[in-house]
């Protein structure tokens, strides 16, 4: 059966269809597929890149070091990590070998198309009431238009369903921030990002 023809009924349904995804071809390389985490009927979908090495090991997503900086800053916001929907774009680690190490690499356009199909089907069956897109891949993938997170932020967008979505920046960028001052500034500006739409979807009717 192709993956077009799979209507999975439960995310665990799905996570096994996922695990023999060949769509694109990331899944060569990966260790396996990390699928989406979180309830059903989660009010807020979290979308991030792609898993990184500590999540493709682990086969789940922000379990790495910019997934325990997105823990902090959900419990500052005193959002339960529990009660959210995380996720990636792409759902296969894409590295380039550098010794033992593995650098992670930015996914291409027709590896976040090709991977945009997994993210509707977690879509169709969390039915989240808001979006928050984190970085420059999951907009692409959510709105199907290349734009740079500055341009969206602070604004409220609307996907083709009517469904709220806000931009912000990915947390793995605030690993990359050398100056203390400026770190913090733009950890509490992702903080707030994440405030806004958790309230935003606690204040709107489930669908």
């Amino acid at each position: 059966m192709s993956s077009e023809e799979i209507n999975a009924a439960s995310l665990g349904e799905l996570a096994r269809a996922e695990a023999a995804c060949t769509r694109c071809p990331l899944y060569r390389n990966a260790t396996q597929v990390v699928p989406g985490e979180g309830k059903v009927r989660s009010s807020l979908m979290l979308v991030g890149e792609q898993p990184g090495d500590k999540e493709d090991i682990a086969g789940k997503p922000f379990v790495g070091p910019a997934g325990q900086l997105l823990d902090e800053i959900l419990e500052d916001a005193q959002i339960p990590r529990s009660a959210v929907f995380v996720t990636n774009a792409v759902k296969h680690f894409k590295f380039e070998p550098r010794g033992k190490r593995r650098l992670h690499r930015r996914p291409n356009v027709g590896e976040i198309e090709r991977c945009k199909w997994w993210l509707e089907q977690e879509r169709r069956l969390v039915a989240p009431k808001t979006f928050i897109a984190m970085g420059a891949t999951a907009i692409r993938s959510l709105t199907g238009r290349s734009q740079p997170v500055s341009s969206l932020r602070g604004k409220t967008l609307e996907l083709s369903d009517g469904t709220p979505l806000l931009a912000t920046i990915h947390p793995s960028y605030l690993l990359r921030i050398r100056d203390p001052d400026d770190r913090a500034r733009e950890r509490l500006g992702l903080q707030q990002d994440l405030a806004r739409g958790w309230e935003m979807a606690r204040h709107l009717p489930q669908t």
